[in-house]
């Protein structure tokens, strides 16, 4: 049986923006799965603990954020509450039983940089290993 994981990412609008200037086409080329829906926010001090908890419910199988380096975030806590916030939904996804794994924090610095396909590379390698976070696929 193949499994090709839905994956959610959500990017701070400034960690993303070049890498989104590029479109689709262009995000391929450079290697990013197709299976990955990016969820572009204005900072991540907008990502709140619902939004990604709601990917779950409405069928992910994992999530990940991408955004600045916590000591360079343009809108200075931005990162930090993201962080936060993705390590309290990883307690919540251990405790239900899907695995902490199943979220993820990255960072990266604003304009293109491969860091941003290469998180989703990972998040996608490792979910794939894991399987569907619910039994029978999607929820």
């Amino acid at each position: 049986m193949s499994f090709t994981p839905n994956i959610q990412a959500f990017c701070c609008h400034y960690t993303s923006q070049q890498s989104l200037a590029e479109g689709p086409e262009g995000l391929k080329a450079d290697g990013m799965p197709e299976n990955i829906t990016i969820n572009r926010l204005v900072c991540g001090g907008k990502l709140q603990e619902t939004t990604l908890l709601q990917a779950f419910e409405d069928g992910a199988d994992a999530v990940f954020f991408v955004g600045c380096p916590i000591d360079q975030c343009h809108n200075k806590k931005g990162s930090e509450r993201a962080a936060k916030r993705v390590l309290a939904v990883k307690n919540a996804l251990q405790e239900l039983g899907l695995g902490a794994e199943r979220a993820e924090m990255f960072h990266s610095e604003r304009g293109f940089h491969i860091e941003f396909v290469e998180a989703a590379q990972l998040m996608n390698k490792r979910i794939t290993a894991l399987g569907p976070a619910f039994e029978g696929g999607a929820k």
